[in-house]
């Protein structure tokens, strides 16, 4: 019975860790746009579950707000309101006509679902070698850490480059995060050395309140009183026209490469092979059902989470269970203000050291993958495909489609890794050895 007792406290505890990197990115999305941050934690915890129960209970992933979305729910907010100001009823509008576009956008993933199930994920994964998912994976980690770094060096709220005592203070509190992870990750025992995040957290937050105390602000607290106790989150229902539709369900297509990377890299923490059990219909399947779901009550488009990826790195929890605790976690602050007030008070240096542990452990996933799966550098075939990907995913070279669609860098080093793979014969591979 006590032992019971214990795990569950531990997994609860590992539930929260995961929430708590997980929040700020999921409500930037609805912050950018003008959807409910509420309506999008609880999209986010229904999402995952969701996910969970069509993948068998067996893939651990979060789901929460896709960031690919963002500027197609603007441009139809904008569209539909006829250009209304963020946040007037006539853009609440046009918000429930993107909402529209974005159910359409998770059922075309069930159409991407239904042809990988046609096809088989073995043709899929064939487009998939170590020598174009490692740097898939590479590239997702270090793309965003320029993120982490802006947490730290940025103003939180105007987003102006900080100096003096302000960027110092900052810097000190984001180094006692990651020393503070650093020490638990290497040197605690048991079950502690699985939650450096949350140690890191504490470490920051205490380092954040003696600056303020001293005169630096960097702890405000009226997110906590401004917060209700409890209320139900602002759903909305969706509205459907044919133009909203055309700027964003096309995004499906650009985010699918986005999933076959996400799972890559989730697999390639675990040790599993996702792509054939569960499968990679049902993931596709999961994250369509879980957007369309988004949609229907006011949400934005869910995605899996490179965050989650960096979360199970770092603490080499892998158990399924715990992304489940952290879903309710997630619908639980969607209800209970206060405790999402609390979430909006952590420091950006707070979150930005984090996440340069995070970012960089996703990185590192991907160069594991390459030495563990032996990929030769000596030959120029594998030199060639990771040099291009690498510096298209990492230097900016996103390619836009249209004023509203866009290939994401990351999207676009795995389309280009991909084509070269096919491209470049193997025959190269062998008349060098």
């Amino acid at each position: 019975m006590d032992n019971t007792k214990k795990n569950w406290g531990q997994m609860t505890l590992l539930g929260i860790q995961h929430v708590f990197a997980m929040f700020g990115a999921t409500v930037l999305v609805p912050l950018l746009t003008g959807l409910d941050t509420s309506v999008a934690l609880f999209c986010a915890g229904v999402g995952t579950l969701l996910f969970h129960l069509i993948t068998k209970r067996k893939v651990p992933v979060f789901l929460g707000s896709s960031f690919a979305f963002i500027g197609a729910i603007q441009v139809v907010a904008n569209m539909m309101s006829g250009g209304a100001e963020m946040g007037t009823p006539e853009y609440m509008v046009g918000l429930q006509y993107a909402t529209g576009g974005i159910i359409c956008a998770g059922a075309m993933y069930l159409v991407l679902a239904l042809l990988v199930k046609v096809f088989g994920s073995e043709r899929i994964r064939s487009f998939f070698p170590p020598v174009v998912t490692g740097p898939i994976v590479i590239t997702i980690g270090l793309m965003l850490a320029p993120t982490a770094i802006s947490n730290i060096v940025n103003d939180a709220a105007t987003g102006v480059a900080l100096e003096g005592m302000a960027l110092l203070s900052n810097w000190i509190v984001a180094a006692v995060t990651i020393i503070t992870m650093m020490v638990v990750s290497v040197f605690a025992k048991g079950f502690f050395k699985m939650v450096p995040i949350l140690f890191g957290i504490a470490g920051g937050y205490i380092a954040s309140l003696i600056f303020t105390w001293c005169g630096v602000p960097m702890v405000n607290f009226q997110s906590i009183a401004e917060a209700q106790w409890v209320g139900l989150p602002n759903f909305m229902l969706p509205l459907f026209d044919w133009r909203a539709i055309a700027v964003i369900a096309p995004l499906a297509i650009v985010t699918f490469v986005e999933h076959i990377g996400d799972i890559s890299a989730n697999g390639a923490v675990v040790g599993q092979d996702f792509f054939k059990d569960p499968g990679l219909h049902r993931t596709l399947i999961g994250d369509g059902v879980a957007t369309m779901f988004a949609g229907l009550i006011g949400g934005p488009a869910n995605t899996t989470y490179s965050e989650n990826t960096g979360v199970l790195a770092a603490t080499q929890n892998y158990n399924p269970s715990t992304l489940r605790l952290a879903a309710v976690f997630a619908i639980v602050l969607s209800l209970v203000g206060k405790f999402g007030g609390f979430l909006q008070t952590l420091p950006s240096p707070v979150m930005g050291g984090i996440s340069i542990i995070l970012f960089g452990m996703i990185a590192s996933v991907g160069l594991r993958t390459l030495v563990e799966n032996q990929v030769d550098f000596k030959n120029s075939r594998n030199l060639m495909i990771v040099a291009v990907m690498l510096v298209m995913g990492l230097g900016g070279a996103a390619f836009q489609i249209s004023d509203q669609i866009s290939i994401s860098g990351v999207a676009l080093s795995a389309i280009i890794g991909i084509v070269l793979n096919k491209a470049l014969p193997e025959r190269i591979d062998k008349a060098e050895k």
